[in-house]
């Protein structure tokens, strides 16, 4: 099979806002490389270090005073970092995650916890349930606008009078490298994509509203392509707070990160506690 250069030629327009490219969360391979990104210990790829974890885990739950029998959901679990250690500390902890293979390990590590493997935007669950509903390492950035203001719709609903919204998001200048962004490479003897040889062509594109793309052309040596890629909505105080207010809620608070550093402009992430 030859390559198809028109095909590739046409990957050079910018799609359309948030269009899809091919799913990775379910391809076995990529699954499992993942998972490994997740656990990794040295680095903040996928997850966050298990020391910066902790220090979250910590600052949230002394800043609202979580205790035994509280109850908390936790939107793209992941291998549940973060949901087996709230249930050590005696909550019930519920997590959601779209790839079987992370749920599959969180349910092997995590007797305490329940686990849902499915996409959190269509998840159905009962209204006023959770003390706390929480997506962290940016998990809302890479929403469309109706997929996060239908789901903050149904977190609002899910929460307990007076519960809490905890969650993260990058701010523009993270994903600026992005703009005029090209490179290739060549796994001579697979990666990170696939275990057999391919070719990777990266292209960044930068839309108005502090939206970013990241695509990745993958050409196998069978001429065979697929496309992937990562949106990212990124935000600063000022777009965040507005667009929580529009979709009902009144009480937000931005720090540095999640361990509640204070904000400053140079700030890569913001943390939020938000609450209706």
């Amino acid at each position: 099979m030859s390559v198809n250069f028109s095909k590739i030629q046409d990957t050079q327009t910018p799609p359309p806002l948030f269009e899809r490219g091919a799913p990775m969360w379910h391809a076995p391979y990529i699954a499992r490389q993942m998972l490994q990104y997740h656990l990794g210990e040295s680095h903040d790829i996928a997850s966050r270090r298990p020391e910066i974890i902790n220090n979250i885990i910590n600052w949230i739950s002394e800043k609202l005073n979580l205790s035994d029998g509280m109850h908390l959901l936790d939107l793209g679990c992941g291998p549940g970092l973060y949901t087996s250690r709230f249930a050590e500390r005696g909550l019930h902890v519920t997590g959601v995650d779209y790839s079987q293979n992370s749920i599959n390990y969180a349910q092997e590590q995590d007797n305490n916890s329940t686990y849902i493997c499915q996409d959190y935007t269509s998840l159905k669950l009962a209204d006023n349930q959770f003390d706390v509903v929480m997506m962290i390492y940016g998990d809302l950035c890479v929403l469309s606008d109706a997929e996060r203001d239908g789901l903050l719709s149904k977190i609002n609903r899910w929460l307990k009078p007076d519960g809490a919204f905890v969650f993260d998001v990058t701010t523009p200048q993270v994903h600026a490298y992005l703009k005029d962004h090209k490179s290739w490479s060549v796994a001579p003897d697979g990666g990170f994509w696939k275990p057999t040889p391919y070719m990777v062509l990266e292209q960044g594109f930068m839309y108005d509203d502090d939206v970013t793309l990241e695509q990745f052309i993958l050409i196998q040596d069978d001429g065979a392509q697929t496309v992937y890629r990562n949106w990212y909505r990124d935000y600063t105080p000022e777009t965040l707070s507005h667009m929580l207010k529009n979709n009902g809620y009144n009480q937000v608070e931005t720090y540095a990160d999640l361990t509640g550093q204070p904000y400053t402009d140079g700030s890569d992430w913001i943390g939020v506690i938000a609450k209706p």
